[in-house]
């Protein structure tokens, strides 16, 4: 990255942050409010030492008196120094010759790293991620964030990382200790971030899934006058249908619509058997709390189970079957149709994807899609004779030169053998 946007990144997300840290000042009374005296001792270092010495002694000024972006700047005036560039960077003098342009960037990340590594020292993430950002050291201020606790000034570590995708699941869980489950559903149902997204759904089945056996538990407990064994919702629920009265519910049932409409997404077998206990707990819930779901889970925890289950492979074939009946009473183009698709191609049926595509949605692009398109689905199951026909209806040259050339190639390949 070339030195000056490097620093203009960190200047300008410094100045859009809070004041810099207000450290005790030093014996000579260096920092934000200097005094003619500290001036004055400042001019005769430069006169007895030198330059480059004054400029060390005011950075290690600066360092103990905990101002960091100080700190930095002096540091990267002190390398400017070193090369015989500019003390100053004011505008139209951002081209740093070339002779001396990889020693200054090697400076300037060198500095910016220090300085980020010094605030996440005093456990100041805020301050710390310009300047880790700026050198590609996220992964520095992740792992902090695993220490963080909740306080009054953690939203500003969840903006960073749940929007700034620096550690999404760590946010999302910050967000639950403060605010609770319905603002980490919430936040999260933003998040627009691909980054460890399954991870936090996981982790919102994981904790529901806590309170859930928790308060079924207690009510089992104070019903029975015994603490069951079981730890599993199925389990806990069988042979009690006490528990499933008129107005009985142990959860949010809004929490839990919310959490398992991301069934589409998961693909991690502990997490969709969670999804399947939510499921066999909101079927025995009264006709008071079943509401009703958008396509494909209309009968919302009758066909999430079904998919939850076959994404698990626990007889597929039946729950593929649920979804084929839906498509076929479902009009042309209707999501149940991409659902059937994304099943089966995580099945690897990539031929009855294909010809349900083709029959639901030939000329859809991917924007329009929440499964792969026609196009997509020629590729994975080998039709290149019919990407080359899509190709030319949809006008898309360079598909149709790319399904040309793989026929080619698979027709040769054919003949070699």
């Amino acid at each position: 990255m070339p030195p000056f946007r490097l620093c203009l990144m960190i200047t300008s997300a410094e100045a859009s942050s809070s004041a810099s840290i207000q450290g005790p000042y030093s014996s000579v009374g260096w920092g934000k409010a200097m005094s003619e005296e500290s001036f004055d001792t400042l001019r005769n270092l430069l006169r007895s030492v030198g330059p480059a010495q004054a400029l060390d002694v005011l950075i290690e000024q600066f360092r103990k008196a905990k101002q960091y972006p100080d700190w930095f700047e002096a540091r990267m005036m002190r390398s400017r120094f070193a090369l015989g560039l500019p003390l100053i960077q004011a505008p139209g003098s951002s081209e740093i010759p070339a002779e001396a342009r990889a020693a200054y960037e090697q400076a300037m990340v060198k500095a910016a790293r220090e300085t980020g590594d010094l605030f996440l020292a005093d456990g100041n993430i805020p301050r710390a991620w310009p300047y880790l950002r700026a050198t590609g050291d996220s992964a520095r201020v992740a792992e902090a964030m695993e220490r963080v606790e909740v306080g009054e000034d953690v939203d500003a570590v969840i903006g960073i990382a749940l929007q700034e995708g620096v550690n999404p699941v760590r946010g999302v869980a910050l967000i639950l200790q403060k605010y609770g489950m319905c603002r980490a559903l919430a936040a999260f149902g933003m998040y627009g971030g691909e980054k460890d997204r399954e991870r936090c759904i996981d982790f919102l089945a994981r904790s529901l899934h806590d309170e859930l056996v928790e308060r079924i538990t207690g009510a089992i407990e104070r019903e029975e006058s015994a603490k069951p064994e079981a730890t599993s919702i199925p389990a806990l629920i069988a042979g009690r249908d006490w528990l499933f009265g008129e107005y009985s519910t142990y959860v949010d049932t809004s929490h839990l619509m919310s959490l398992l409409q991301y069934c589409l997404e998961v693909t991690d077998a502990r997490t969709l058997e969670l999804f399947h206990e939510f499921c066999e707990y909101g079927k025995r819930l009264s006709s008071n709390f079943q509401m009703a779901g958008q396509p494909p889970f209309e009968n919302f925890y009758f066909d999430v189970d079904h998919y939850a289950l076959a994404l698990a492979d626990v007889e597929v074939e039946s729950h593929l079957d649920h979804f084929r009946r839906k498509v076929r009473e479902a009009p042309l183009g209707n999501v149940n149709s991409q659902a059937l698709v994304k099943l089966l191609v995580s099945r690897g049926s990539y031929q009855e994807a294909l010809e349900v595509a083709m029959e639901h949605f030939p000329a859809a692009s991917s924007s329009e899609l929440a499964c792969p398109t026609a196009i997509q689905l020629c590729q994975l199951a080998d039709r290149f004779d019919l990407l080359m026909q899509l190709a030319r209806k949809q006008g898309d040259e360079l598909s149709y030169v790319a399904a040309s050339l793989e026929l080619d190639r698979k027709t040769k390949a054919g003949g070699a053998a």
